[in-house]
């Protein structure tokens, strides 16, 4: 115990030996940029990488000021500055003082190389872009199960309607595999052909965290999707070739769920303004032919007042009558449509069919069953109710009465 030393002695002993070396208090280092954030405050923070390792490093306002280019993540620079120690949490990092340009990082020259070799085959092109279904019934999300892009997408899909069913293809998003893992989801929602849309993302991340979706494989299954994709990857200032091949980019997952999933409420509100301004319509079109009317009857002669005076009252009361009737008629249309529109949204809900005591019976692949002879006796059959599921067993097979 003759050496006892607290952590806050170790970390200024190891600080001093940092800011007492010759060469650390005066070097150049070349690397990549990656994870660069820019502060409000006006500090520059980013990690300098190469092929094997990386090194944390802040440039302060003062000297950030005197940049004359704007660092971006993939640039190769050289920084000058010194290594030391932030001895509050005990890491060393480089405090850079100058910094230059030195070209561009491995990763970024991939990201254009293969952005223009796409580009020349017309996977980018908006013209073989697809349109968006208004109104779709299913879903595809292809993401991490575990990320909070899925938890985002989920919640704001089904707070703007119970109508859309969703799902979930967990996949990897980033490290070796995750490109292919990606296209494999796309194939299986394009095989089966059991989503109107699908939304393929993940969250936030540097360059390297992303790069799954700059990826030939997964950049040309985005591209060749007969489904229309929305493609959320990142944060909005985070662009992936996937974002360039989707039929629609969006700047972040929740709000791919936003552009997916229309808002029921915000469509039976526009019902109701549509239904307003018909009947204001009907109203003024119909005011304006009284007046005409009332004007017409004004400029008839005094010598044909008499011998026309009752057939222009008769005249005037059709008319009147018909208009009436025609008024009357568009309320109990708009209000027909009104219901309408009510019971097929409530009668659309799968839920309400098994509350009538109707149930859902899947064969033992997961699949529907919609005819006896499908099964055989012995057979392992899951029905499932409004609450809860039973598994059963064929045991014979009838013809319907």
């Amino acid at each position: 115990m003759d050496k006892l030393a607290t952590v806050s002695q170790i970390n200024a002993y190891i600080k001093n030996s940092f800011d007492t070396d010759g060469l650390l208090r005066d070097i150049w280092i070349e690397g990549e940029i990656s994870n660069y954030k820019a502060h409000y405050s006006g500090h520059l923070y980013l990690t300098l990488k190469d092929e094997y390792s990386a090194i944390k490093a802040v440039m302060f306002k003062g000297n950030a000021a005197s940049l004359d280019f704007i660092p971006e993540n993939g640039m190769s620079v050289l920084a000058h500055g010194r290594i030391s120690v932030f001895e509050r949490d005990g890491a060393y990092q480089l405090y850079i003082d100058k910094m230059q340009p030195r070209g561009v990082g491995n990763l970024y020259a991939a990201f254009e190389e293969l952005k223009k070799k796409l580009a020349r085959e017309g996977l980018f092109d908006e013209n073989s872009k697809k349109p968006i279904p208004q109104f779709p019934r299913t879903i595809g999300v292809i993401t991490s199960a575990s990320g909070a892009a899925v938890r985002d997408i989920i919640n704001i899909a089904t707070r703007r309607s119970k109508m859309c069913d969703i799902y979930v293809y967990p996949v990897l998003v980033q490290g070796t595999g995750a490109a292919a893992d990606i296209a494999n989801a796309i194939s299986f929602f394009n095989k089966n052909k059991c989503a109107d849309v699908l939304i393929v993302g993940r969250g936030g991340g540097s360059i390297e965290d992303l790069w799954a979706f700059n990826e030939e494989t997964s950049v040309r299954a985005v591209a060749a999707s007969e489904i229309p994709v929305i493609s959320a990857v990142g944060h909005e200032t985070d662009f992936t070739l996937c974002d360039f091949a989707a039929d629609l980019r969006a700047p972040t997952p929740s709000a791919a769920a936003e552009l997916a999933v229309p808002d029921t409420v915000e469509l039976l509100g526009m019902l109701d303004s549509t239904a307003s301004r018909l009947s204001t319509s009907f109203l003024s079109i119909l005011n304006l032919k009284e007046q005409q009317l009332k004007k017409t009857e004004a400029e008839i002669g005094a010598r044909r007042f008499l011998s026309g005076l009752e057939d222009k009252i008769l005249e005037l009361d059709q008319r009147y009558n018909a208009l009436k009737k025609c008024e009357e008629n568009l309320f109990k249309n708009l209000d027909l449509l009104l219901d309408r529109h009510a019971v097929s949204l409530d009668a659309l809900s799968p839920m309400k069919v098994l509350k009538r005591g109707y149930s859902v019976t899947l064969d033992k692949n997961g699949n529907t069953l919609k005819d006896a002879k499908k099964t055989r006796k012995g057979d392992k059959v899951s029905v499932i109710l409004n609450k809860g599921r039973l598994e059963c067993t064929v045991d014979g097979i009838g013809e319907e009465k």
